[in-house]
């Protein structure tokens, strides 16, 4: 059940999303990377709250748990990226991934978007089968759009029809 709320990217939110997702990826599947790799971070209102893009965020209270984001990658298509739980958020009985998800569906449904498209790494295998149990489909990396941004960490990609 969740117990917060999804709310649309403000830049009050910078520091903690920065936060939540770098913990995620260097201590829980020791990634080494850092905030510059990632510089759609530094200016998320410009690279990602344009044309059928957004970013949200999961709050519990004032903190930030959780956060997913839409990329315009034009021709009704979009890029899903930064979907992470804070760790005491996760699983099915919390909804958080989920509420996180659905919001996100929603508002590309509302935008129009016909297809949306995700990279992952191998590592993140609780990830395939949340997005698999929620109609997304693996594909291989040559199915995808042109215009869709390759992350050089990711190998497994999807597709979901809107």
């Amino acid at each position: 059940m969740l117990h917060g709320m999804i709310a649309e990217y403000e830049d009050a939110f910078r520091q903690p999303v920065l936060d939540l997702i770098l913990k995620i990826q260097r201590e829980e599947f020791g990634m080494s990377i850092t905030a510059e790799d990632q510089p759609d971070l530094a200016d998320i209102n410009t690279f990602y709250k344009t044309g059928n893009g957004n970013f949200w965020v999961a709050m519990n209270g004032n903190e930030v748990i959780g956060t997913i984001a839409l990329k315009d990658i034009g021709n009704d298509q979009a890029a899903l990226r930064k979907m992470f739980v804070a760790n005491d958020w996760r699983g099915k009985e919390k909804g958080i991934a989920a509420s996180l998800l659905q919001t996100a569906l929603g508002w590309a449904k509302e935008c129009g978007v016909k297809e949306i498209y995700l990279g992952t790494t191998p590592h993140f295998l609780a990830a395939h089968k949340f997005y698999e149990r929620n109609g997304f489909h693996e594909i291989a990396k040559e199915e995808l759009p042109e215009s869709y941004p390759i992350m050089k960490v990711d190998t497994k990609f999807y597709s979901y029809k809107v």
